[in-house]
């Protein structure tokens, strides 16, 4: 049975989050592949990673990035690379989901490799 919002099939880990949900598409040593949606009006934690850079690919939607302190207006079929270590967010700042594949790289890949500077939803 596939979680709500997704089709085909759905082999790895779903995690559940105040701004939406990810799925763990693919994962080997290096490397691990998410689809990532975002509700409209929400946006992800101000972050940091030590051990891992991400490419994001927008799939649907429209978001706003923060990068570094930079912004980056982001619509359905552009990419953007996160550096180890840039400060991040994404933000949905459309009406309908954003969607997001997002390829990370790096000797560490664990859902702990988060450092929260921002969030919206109090954690830390």
């Amino acid at each position: 049975m596939n979680p709500k919002g997704t089709s085909g099939p759905w082999p790895g880990e779903r995690g559940d989050r105040p701004w939406g949900f990810y799925l763990v598409l693919y994962e080997e040593k290096g490397c691990k592949v998410k689809r990532f949606l975002v509700r409209p009006g929400k946006r992800l934690s101000l972050q940091r990673h030590r051990h891992r850079a991400e490419h994001w690919h927008l799939v649907r939607g429209e978001a706003l990035v923060n990068r570094d302190g930079e912004e980056i207006r982001m619509e359905a079929g552009q990419s953007l690379d996160i550096p180890r270590g840039a400060v991040h967010r994404i933000e949905n700042v459309g009406r309908e989901d954003v969607v997001v594949i997002e390829v990370q790289t790096g000797p560490y890949l664990g859902e702990d490799d988060i450092e929260r500077l921002e969030d919206d939803f109090g954690r830390s």
